[in-house]
Parts: structure tokens; C-alpha cells; sequence
């Protein structure tokens, strides 16, 4: 008989902490970047046959999943089909987002998703019930799918008077989707972007409307659709359209003042093709990228307001960057409460929660810390004039793609700075607003108040 004290107890398993569901969506896009960085390195990825140096594939990785658009090789030129699908490839996936894209192939080969996956997949869409979101993928996709065969197809219509229907096609399907995702790629070749086309309004009109779209994102869409009427509109989506209605309205008659005798820009155009590449220069600061003028001839007022565009970007769960328009808007609302010496914040008739404001003033004032840091690490390492460093850097962190052209010819220490802007600008202000949207802890005592002085 054994006694008890000679009995050996198994030690008890070590439970391992699950992993924090806002954690995934980081996780899987810098996996994604690091595929698509070796695909990208490849010799048979390129139209020369050589190995692309890694630090090169990894920033093109970078900037195709965080729809950004600022590449240190021509993507027309330097890649060939494969290595033009790839990028393609890391778009979409960077546009509907990581949990999204890999939910929706789990379906398409019969698999269910986890509970896991289905809490992940809530937190990065903004809903927090698992069904919810499931059901709200698949609208996603499906508003994708619409949108992006209308544009193609509108793009293959206009190119097959130019080029082959072959080449037609793949040009609608890549720059389509690029416009759509916010990505500012293009295969024009010669780093030319949509310069070739500044006088067709077709093409100009058809990724202005993509853009913009794709800048709106599917909640207000589908706000609009099911409404119909502006009285019924969630505050959300009034904020959205009526903040995107007036930037695109500033941005364009701004361009027109400044830019309107600027030879290298809108000066040696008529003045229909002035009015249409104002507009369409007003849209693409939202995080579009594709511009229709050299970037690079603006003049330096122009380039300080581009920078503010690009730094607002587009709305929250859309394929657009920056701090976001809702962000932007419920500042300026709080803004006119203080002048109005009001202790709430109002916009459109609903009083806004005091913890989103701070949530909004949280993410602006770190877009600016991480944005100055860059630039200041940038303007350390590189001979180039403080505007053109800002203008870059804002331009990553915002997911823009926009260039004065000096993107190419940074060293490989800024060439990692801007890596790592444009994976903070397509997921910091992601995971920043996961963690402030978590439950707040409630406090066990209050405190007393005092004034401080401001201003």
C-alpha cells in the first residue's frame, strides 16, 4: 500500500495567455509584408531577371499592404506580371484588412472561422458582436466586388483605345483596384502616375470616384442607401459626407488660387483641364495617391496644404490613412463648444461622449509626435529641404503616396524610417483606437477639480 506522501502529482499545465485579439491584425499584416517582401526579392519577379535588393522589395511590401504608394522602384518598369500580381495581391489584402481577407478565404474553402478569429475580425471592423461581424464582412466584400468590376470595367473601356484589350484589361484591373484601395500604385511606367492622362476626364473622373468611395468606406455607403434621406443619416455618416463634401470643395479652390498660373502644374492647361485637375487634385490627398501633375512643381503654400490633407485622410473603416475625417470634425466641433462657451460638444443635434473627444485629441496629438520624429529623423540622414522631408513623411503616415520625388533616392536608414511610418499610419491609429476602446476601469474614488490656465 502506498502511502500518501509517496504519491506524485503531475505538475499542473502552465495555461497559456491568449493572445489579445487586437494583436492579430498586427501579427498578420507584418507576415503578409514579410511574404510579399521575399516574392517581391525574387529574380522571376522582375523584368530584368535579377534579385531585387530586400530593403527595396520589403518598403514596395510596406507600402502596397498599407495602401500607401510611395515606391523606391518604378512599379511600371521594374516588375514584371508576377511581380506586378504580387503587388496587386498585397492591395487587396491591405485594403479589406488582414482578419477580413483571411476570413473570407477560410470561407472559400469551406472552413468555418474560429470564435477567435470572429472576436479579432470585430475588433478591426468596429463591431463587437462575432455574428455581426461575419455578416458585415460579407457586405463588405460584396460592396468591394460591385464597386471595383464598375471601375475596371469604365478603365478597360477607355484603354482599349489606346493599347491591346489584353493590356487594356490588366491596366483597368490594376489601376482600378489600386484607386478603390486608396494604394496610389500605377503601372504607367517612368514614375508618371496619371500625368499622361490629365486631360482625359474619363479616366480622371472614373479614379476620382474610386477614390473617393473607397475614402467613404461601406458604413456610410450603406447608411446612405438604406436612408435616403440626410434627416434620418447616422451622426457618423453626416460627419463623413458632410467633412469630405468640404475639404474636396476647399481643396479644389485652393489648387485653383495657387496653382492657377504655376506653369509646371495647372498653368499650361486650358482652363476646363484646370478645373478638372483641381478637383482631381483635391481628391487624391485623401489618401489616394495617383496624381494627375508633377508633385514635385507645386508650389510650397500648395505642398503645406496637401500636407494638412493628407495628415486628416479619409474616413474611419474605409482604405483610406491619416487621423481620419470623424477625428478631424469632432475636434472642430469641440473647438467651436469653447468658443461658444459650451460644456458639451454638439454635432448635428447629438451631444458627443467627453471620452471620444478625448479618444480624437489621443490620436491627433500622436499622428503629430510620430510624424515630427520621422521628419526629424529624415531631415538627420538626408541633404533634402525640410518641406520635402514633411511632405514625405506625412505622406507615409497618411498612406497618400504622394512624391516630390525624393522617396528613391533616400538611404536605406530612411528608407526603414518611412517602413515603419507606413505601418504605424495603416495600423497605429487601429490598434490605438482597439485600446481606447476598451472598457474603461471605473474608479474607486473622485477627485477634487481645479482650473488650470489655458491659452
Amino acid at each position: 500500500m502506498l502511502r500518501p506522501e509517496s504519491v506524485t502529482l503531475p505538475a499542473p499545465k502552465k495555461r497559456r495567455r491568449p493572445r489579445p485579439p487586437a494583436l492579430v491584425p498586427v501579427l498578420g499584416f507584418a507576415g503578409v509584408i514579410l511574404v510579399g517582401a521575399i516574392l517581391l526579392s525574387l529574380p522571376i519577379a522582375t523584368t530584368s531577371g535579377r534579385s531585387t535588393p530586400f530593403i527595396d522589395a520589403l518598403f514596395t511590401a510596406t507600402s502596397a499592404v498599407s495602401v500607401t504608394g510611395l515606391v523606391v522602384v518604378d512599379t511600371g518598369t521594374h516588375w514584371n506580371a508576377f511581380g506586378q500580381a504580387v503587388v496587386l495581391a498585397l492591395i487587396q489584402i491591405g485594403g479589406l484588412g488582414f482578419m477580413a481577407t483571411s476570413t473570407l478565404l477560410l470561407m472559400l474553402v469551406g472552413r468555418r472561422a474560429t470564435l477567435r478569429d470572429r472576436m479579432a475580425l470585430g475588433l478591426t471592423m468596429g463591431t463587437p458582436e462575432p455574428g455581426g461581424a461575419m455578416r458585415l464582412l460579407r457586405r463588405i466584400a460584396l460592396m468591394t466586388l460591385i464597386i471595383e468590376s464598375v471601375g475596371v470595367l469604365l478603365l478597360f473601356l477607355r484603354f482599349t483605345q489606346e493599347m491591346p484589350p489584353g493590356r487594356a484589361l490588366w491596366w483597368g484591373l490594376f489601376h482600378g483596384i489600386s484607386a478603390f484601395n486608396q494604394a496610389g500604385f500605377d503601372i504607367v511606367g517612368g514614375f508618371q502616375s496619371m500625368i499622361p492622362f490629365q486631360r482625359d476626364p474619363w479616366i480622371l473622373l472614373t479614379m476620382a470616384v474610386l477614390i473617393t468611395l473607397g475614402g467613404i468606406g461601406y458604413t456610410p455607403l450603406a447608411d446612405v442607401l438604406r436612408c435616403r434621406t440626410w434627416r434620418r443619416l447616422t451622426v457618423d455618416t453626416k460627419l463623413v459626407l458632410s467633412t469630405t463634401a468640404a475639404l474636396l470643395a476647399v481643396g479644389m479652390v485652393g489648387y485653383l488660387i495657387m496653382e492657377w498660373n504655376n506653369p509646371g502644374t495647372l498653368g499650361s492647361l486650358p482652363w476646363g483641364d484646370r478645373l478638372l485637375n483641381s478637383y482631381y487634385l483635391s481628391v487624391i490627398p485623401r489618401s489616394g495617391g495617383l496624381s494627375s501633375i508633377p508633385i514635385e512643381e507645386l508650389r510650397e503654400q500648395s505642398l503645406v496644404f496637401t500636407i494638412a490633407l493628407m495628415f486628416i485622410g479619409g474616413a474611419s473603416g474605409s482604405t483610406a490613412g491619416g487621423i481620419k475625417v470623424q477625428t478631424f470634425s469632432l475636434l472642430f466641433f469641440a473647438i467651436l463648444a469653447a468658443i461658444s462657451g459650451r460644456e458639451s460638444v454638439v454635432a448635428f443635434g447629438r451631444e458627443i461622449p467627453p471620452r471620444q473627444i478625448y479618444q480624437a485629441l489621443a490620436v491627433v496629438l500622436l499622428a503629430i509626435a510620430v510624424v515630427f520624429l520621422v521628419a526629424l529623423g529624415l531631415t538627420v540622414f538626408e541633404p533634402f529641404d525640410a518641406i520635402d522631408v514633411a511632405f514625405e513623411t506625412v505622406s507615409g503616415f497618411g498612406t497618400v503616396g504622394l512624391s516630390t520625388g525624393i522617396t528613391p533616392q533616400l538611404g536605406p536608414g530612411s528608407r526603414l524610417f518611412l517602413i515603419a511610418i507606413m505601418f504605424t499610419g495603416r495600423l497605429g491609429p487601429l490598434t490605438l483606437a482597439l485600446a481606447l476602446a476598451a472598457r474603461p476601469t471605473r474608479r474607486g474614488i473622485g477627485y477634487a477639480r481645479e482650473n488650470v490656465k489655458i491659452g
